[in-house]
């Protein structure tokens, strides 16, 4: 039989704020953290803005040391994860060490670091390398540098599953606890790739927005006027613990994870086929798993990447799955205020479904002025709302054709 999993932590770095305190409020004021790219000179580049991290302090979570060692990735983790243990009030000891595990993913891992080291080894030969460069690239060593931080000696992954990456981590954590191989799992998302390369890919694929004079209103998912997305950064982690483990502890429980599905596409590398119709599975398989009937969905946080054909298929996935439902359902794109921010982005949005449930407030759609032809369901548009909510979803959808949906459910004894 499955065990209940539930939620006891949340830590949190977006373009929004430095904390989930800073980041839910402005989501929830509808701030836009879009602007103007800082971190290199984006002159050149068709795409010149960015959802980037303002006002953090790395010293606050990692020696000077350990700055010069560590990809931007790696110190948006060990950061947000400090937040998530101190927000549980969970410390690791011998006694649990064994039973506590670490599943962060990331789809680009170290993107800084290659950048920097590709140059040095064009410049000034293979000898200049840094010895550090290989740990600082791979992806899993988000993950590896938690768990040797915090001292988890249990299961360890980590998810690359493009912009998946976050929600393919939180799903695959709360199923190593629901069947008995953790009783508690630091589980998230993260993404540094605001950089040259990671921008200039995504320009190349065109696959950007270039509303550079307006920033603040480039992101606008489901709106005629979108021309791409918006690249951005963040890191979500959330302490997930078995039920009863956490009663134990007094833990306070923010609420249940009941569901996970993941699918695949096995259509096309960047594209959705029509309609969406592995999204539509993936929300099937996530509903099923929850023990739940569409009708008890109140809330979906959508992939909504702002891109013409993402959209528009992940609204008529919804539609054919949700039917006459689809009408009630409020439905919104927190990533009109964040921007992509690619691995981290569905651990983040994961929070935003948490904190919607614990105080009844959905995040908007913001930038939504003019929707397209097709994209008709109730996306809170503009202005965030009052509402009551028990059960929510997370829709996460990346590269190669992976689907990954999660949901929680207001926790009850």
């Amino acid at each position: 039989m499955k065990r209940r999993v539930v939620v006891t932590g949340l830590g949190a770095l977006s373009p929004l704020g430095t904390s989930v305190s800073e980041t839910w409020e402005n989501a929830i004021a509808g701030k836009s953290g879009i602007g103007p790219i800082t971190r290199f000179d984006a002159a050149s580049f068709a795409s010149r803005i960015a959802g980037e991290i303002k006002n953090f302090d790395p010293l606050q979570y990692v020696d000077k040391k350990e700055v010069r060692r560590y990809d931007n990735f790696a110190i948006y983790a060990l950061a947000a994860t400090q937040m998530a243990m101190e927000d549980a009030s969970l410390t690791i000891g011998p006694d649990i060490a064994e039973r506590v595990g670490v599943i962060i993913g990331s789809g680009m891992g170290g993107a800084l670091t290659i950048e920097e080291e590709v140059g040095v080894l064009i410049q000034s030969g293979p000898r200049k390398i840094s010895p550090f460069a290989i740990p600082a690239i791979i992806a899993n060593l988000g993950s590896g540098h938690v768990s040797m931080r915090f001292g988890a000696k249990g299961p360890i992954n980590c998810s690359v599953t493009a912009c998946a990456s976050g929600t393919t981590a939180i799903g695959d954590a709360y199923k190593t606890i629901a069947y008995g191989d953790a009783e508690a799992m630091i589980a998230g998302g993260v993404e540094a790739a605001v950089t040259r390369l990671g921008v200039g890919g995504f320009c190349a694929m065109r696959a950007l927005s270039t509303s550079n004079d307006e920033p603040q209103k480039a992101s606008r998912p489901f709106d005629k006027g979108r021309n791409g997305f918006v690249i951005a950064e963040g890191c979500g982690v959330i302490i997930l613990e078995e039920l009863s483990f956490a009663l134990k502890r007094g833990a306070r429980i923010y609420a249940e994870m009941i569901g996970y599905g993941c699918t695949s596409d096995a259509y096309h590398l960047a594209a959705p086929p029509p309609e969406h119709e592995g999204a539509g599975r993936s929300m099937r398989v996530a509903i099923k798993d929850a023990g739940l009937k569409t009708t008890d969905i109140n809330y979906i946080n959508a992939h909504g990447t702002s891109t013409p054909l993402n959209d528009l298929y992940e609204v008529q996935a919804i539609k054919n799955l949700f039917g006459e439902h689809a009408k009630k359902l409020m439905v919104s794109s927190t990533k009109s205020m964040t921007g992509h921010m690619l691995g981290g982005t569905g651990a983040v949005e994961a929070i935003f479904c948490i904190k919607a449930i614990q105080e009844g407030m959905i995040p908007p759609t913001i930038n939504l002025e003019n929707p397209d032809d097709g994209c008709d369901l109730d996306f809170v548009p503009n202005v965030a709302r009052k509402q009551e909510i028990n059960a929510a979803m997370s829709n996460s959808f990346g590269f190669g054709g992976v689907n990954a949906v999660v949901v929680f459910k207001k926790y009850c004894a």
